[in-house]
């Protein structure tokens, strides 16, 4: 008789940090194949197929790509609401002093990389894009420094993760406030009366998810019609729902320990899969030295772990907050540079701002593929040179 499939070696997998960050890269490179093969044309007809159904008074009628990019997209945004909900509450964000340095970091790699883009498009319609370079992909940039193991202190790779969410907040903010079409108030007055029902729930003390989550289907859909972008439903109904700071699991990190596999191993690599579908053409490279791919390349690549450093320096400098533990300035610039890996969340922004033109499009996302690359290798090199040298320097003076 046969031993059975041993199936421990994938259950690890699964379980690893870095495991989203792979199957990630995986759909990346085959949406590219995809794309630039025979089957691309077929594709891109599936993901404009429409499904769904509409009546006189209710629309759910869309493509399968925005089914992807509005609606599934809206459950990533519920888990990254449920994550800065949970750090506010008991996390590396709970504290004024916890909290400053991460939020002040996270401040400055969004200006920055904003004013490098901007510079660079002034006075131009892709000026729209101007967000794009702020964003840090969570999934990838985690991923890579908990790939780089004992080559980071423990410490930064606390960091990484608290300025990454605190930078999705504000990328959430600015996706709201700029990137909305002309409101519908209506259906933002049905949505805010779900929300003040959640949050009586919540004052109740209703513990059932189920009571959290139908309301938050109807925010999603009053919120998609309104004009604002519907993924602002997710993080809306995540900030409603009950925590505590001890260690009994509550609602909230209920639902979050729910989502995060199908999040991390289904809907991102989804999104992956169908937004990175970019066509190789004649003349895309020359396109990476456009005012628009200036200001995403560089922006990602230099203005992220500039701002990053530059007020991690002026908070530290000023005792706002202190170093994180066993780090140095030279830690600080490396993780800056893995911030600038903003693929999932530069993407989504890139799709709102050039939703007009499909050449700007796919322009947005070639650049935005070869600025994350460059973040996430010279980060990385950056961070095992100088774990290689203090390792000498310690050899030697013992």
């Amino acid at each position: 008789m046969t031993n059975p499939i041993n199936l421990n070696s994938f259950r690890n997998f699964l379980k690893s940090e870095t495991s989203g960050g792979i199957i990630l890269i995986i759909c990346v490179v085959v949406s590219l194949i995809i794309a630039n093969s025979p089957l691309g044309p077929a594709f891109a007809a599936l993901l404009d197929k429409v499904i769904g159904f509409k009546t006189d008074s209710v629309d759910l009628e869309y493509s399968i790509a925005s089914w992807i990019n509005d609606g599934l997209m809206a459950i990533f945004f519920l888990l990254v609401g449920l994550e800065i909900k949970r750090e506010l509450v008991e996390g590396e964000l709970s504290s004024i002093k916890q909290a400053s340095l991460p939020i002040l970091a996270a401040l400055g790699g969004v200006i920055v990389p904003a004013l490098i883009y901007h510079s660079f498009n002034i006075g131009l319609e892709t000026d729209a894009g101007w967000a794009i370079p702020m964003a840090t992909d969570i999934a990838f940039a985690v991923a890579i420094i908990t790939m780089l193991g004992k080559n980071v202190p423990v410490s930064l790779k606390i960091f990484l993760a608290a300025l990454a969410i605190v930078d999705d907040l504000m990328a959430i903010l600015v996706i709201a406030t700029f990137y909305s079409t002309s409101l519908e108030y209506t259906y933002l007055l049905y949505a805010a009366g779900f929300v003040v029902l959640l949050i009586i729930f919540n004052r109740l003390g209703v513990k059932n998810l189920a009571f959290y989550l139908i309301p938050g289907a109807f925010i999603w859909y009053f919120i998609h019609h309104s004009g604002i972008h519907a993924t602002i439903a997710g993080v809306i109904t995540a900030f409603t729902l009950p925590t505590t700071p001890d260690a009994k699991e509550s609602p909230l990190e209920k639902l979050e320990h729910i989502l995060i596999n199908p999040v991390n191993f289904i809907i991102i690599p989804i999104f992956a899969l169908a937004n990175t579908n970019i066509t190789f053409e004649s003349g895309m490279v020359e396109g990476l030295f456009t005012p628009l791919g200036f200001g995403i390349i560089l922006g990602l690549f230099i203005g992220k772990p500039v701002g990053i450093f530059l007020a991690s320096w002026i908070a530290i400098k000023f005792g706002i907050s202190k170093m994180p533990d066993r780090a140095h300035w030279i830690h600080i610039l490396g993780v800056g540079m893995i911030a600038g890996i903003g693929f999932t969340m530069s993407i989504f922004i890139s799709l709102l701002s050039f939703s007009n033109s499909a050449h700007l499009m796919s322009e947005a996302k070639f650049s935005i593929l070869i600025g994350s690359l460059l973040s996430a290798i010279m980060g990385s090199l950056l961070l095992i040179m100088v774990t290689k040298k203090e390792k000498r320097i310690e050899e030697t003076a013992s």
